[in-house]
């Protein structure tokens, strides 16, 4: 940049991807909170199967029982393509704010140095990061739509 700037601008220039970093990691909590979760449930699920599958030598397996096996399998299932999915956007999220701090870095450089024009490459990489967490977001939508899924068949299988 060859423009002078104050040191109040400078600072807000470098803290403008900032807003982008604290609404990502809003997004990242939430979305690890999620994450936690379902591998709970996908832990309780798994040790209710070993507890069926011991169960299913025995005679007194019944008919439920081995309908509730059978439930537990699909949502396990279910669940394991869920956490993907969240994983997935985790990684964007995290990805994200990488991206944004390394943008709010090269702002600082770029004002600093006046010879080089990082311009070009400033745009690019904040872009990148608002690509990275669009991509973030989709995930969380397709794991919202899978969500209401494994409900449903959980609820219908009972």
């Amino acid at each position: 940049m060859n423009e002078q700037f104050s040191i109040t601008q400078i600072i807000q220039l470098i803290l403008a991807p900032a807003v982008m970093i604290n609404a990502t990691g809003l997004l990242l909590l939430t979305v690890s909170n999620k994450y936690s979760l379902i591998l709970n449930r996908i832990r309780l699920l798994n040790e209710e199967k070993r507890r069926l599958a011991k169960r299913a030598a025995e005679t007194s397996f019944s008919t439920d029982d081995n309908q509730r096996l059978e439930s537990v399998l699909r949502q396990v299932g279910e669940l394991t393509r869920r956490s993907r999915m969240v994983r997935n956007a985790n990684v964007c999220y995290f990805s994200a704010i990488g991206i944004f701090v390394t943008t709010s870095l090269a702002l600082g450089v770029d004002l600093i140095l006046t010879a080089i024009d990082l311009q070009p490459f400033l745009l690019t990489v904040f872009l990148l990061g608002m690509t990275v967490d669009l991509i973030g977001v989709v995930y969380s939508g397709l794991d919202t739509l899978r969500a209401y899924a494994v409900v449903k068949f959980e609820v219908e299988a009972d």
